[in-house]
Formats: C-alpha cells, sequence, structure tokens
C-alpha cells in the first residue's frame, strides 16, 4: 500500500526512524544495519516500506533498497517469523549473505541472528529455497548469484573448501566469483584459495 517514504530525516535511533513528509511524521522500524546508510539529520531521505496490518496495530517497515524490503516479505512468508524477527535477521545478515545461506543451506549462519536457532533455520531453508531460485535469476544488487544446486562441480569445489575450513558462505562467494564454463574441479579450487587469501 505504501511503497516508499520520501521526505526529511528528523529522528532516529537504532530501531526507528521519523520521516516528515509534507508535515506528518511517519515513524518506521527499521533493521539496526540502516542506521550507517541514513543521511543526517535534516536531510532528505527516501525510504522504501512494507505496511504490516494487524487487528490492533498498523507499523511500517523500512529499508534502504528494494533488496531488503524483498528479503524481508519473503523472510516474513515464513511461518512463525514475524516482522521483528525478519528485522533481526535483516540486522545481522544483508540479503546477498542471506540468499546465499539459504541456497548452500549454512545453518550455522542463519543461526548467528538474534532469535534464530536450528530449527527456525531449517525452517527458512526449506521454505524460501525456491523463492530463492528467483532471486538468483535476478541476483542481488546487481550481482548474479550461481544456480548451485544444478552444478554438480561447483558443488564438489564448495564441500572440498569447506572441508579446508571454510565456511560454506565465503566458500560459495569465492566459487561464485572465480567459476568460468570448462573449469574443472582442482581449477575452481585453486582460483577460489587464491581469492580467500585475499580476504
Amino acid at each position: 500500500m505504501i511503497a516508499f517514504v520520501k521526505g526529511i530525516l528528523e529522528f532516529m535511533t537504532e530501531e526507528w526512524l521519523i520521516v516528515d513528509v509534507n508535515g506528518v511524521g511517519y515513524k518506521i522500524s527499521i533493521p539496526s544495519s540502516t542506521m550507517s546508510k541514513l543521511p543526517s539529520i535534516g536531510k532528505e531521505v527516501k525510504v522504501f516500506t512494507h505496511l504490516h496490518v494487524k487487528e490492533d496495530e498498523m507499523a511500517l517497515y523500512g529499508f534502504m533498497s528494494q533488496d531488503e524490503l524483498n528479503m524481508f516479505e519473503r523472510l516474513i512468508s515464513v511461518s512463525g517469523i514475524g516482522p521483528k524477527g525478519a528485522l533481526g535477521i535483516l540486522s545481522t545478515l544483508s540479503p546477498a549473505d542471506l540468499c546465499m545461506a539459504v541456497i548452500t543451506e549454512d545453518i550455522k549462519t542463519l543461526s548467528s541472528a538474534p532469535g534464530i536457532g536450528k530449527k527456525t533455520a531449517q525452517r527458512i531453508i526449506l521454505e524460501l529455497k525456491d523463492k530463492m531460485n528467483t532471486l538468483e535469476a535476478i541476483g542481488i544488487g546487481g550481482e548474479p548469484v550461481l544456480e548451485f544446486q544444478q552444478n554438480g562441480i561447483v558443488e564438489e569445489a564448495i564441500v572440498a573448501l569447506g572441508a579446508l575450513g571454510y565456511s560454506r558462505v565465503d566458500a560459495a562467494k569465492a566459487v561464485q566469483d572465480v567459476f568460468e564454463e570448462d573449469m574443472t574441479v582442482e581449477e575452481i579450487i585453486k582460483a577460489a584459495l587464491k581469492k580467500l587469501a585475499l580476504f
């Protein structure tokens, strides 16, 4: 209903901000990671929003990018995940990292978000994996994401890097960066190791 709010930033905390739009102040809940992306008080700001309506409450949730908003709306579609839980996840993980964690079934990374245990992480993966395939096709932030499930060589390289002590998310990112058609598993691993050494 309200796709975005554009106006003067009047006030902000780590949990919410107030935007003045032609004399009307909109209170918008935000992930804590948004704080660093906001302009200073008194400057114009554009916030992509989701209006959450319950029987006794209406609340606006805001994000600095469409990718964050899209991921928020996918998260609240998961049974047991409400808006506050979704904000907590996006305060810890970027949309790209969250997408990668779901695609690679990285329960450990998902569980790093506040209030997300192993069972909830598994449910997120189960319910969002198919939806993330759409994100793979369009990419997040303009960066295409490999279709890991459909590429055995890529998966083999990620598993090998995991055996060397790298997390699945880090390994998958490195493989994504170096992967080219017709590469062997060994070539992918060597190139990815060089990439990881630069992190």
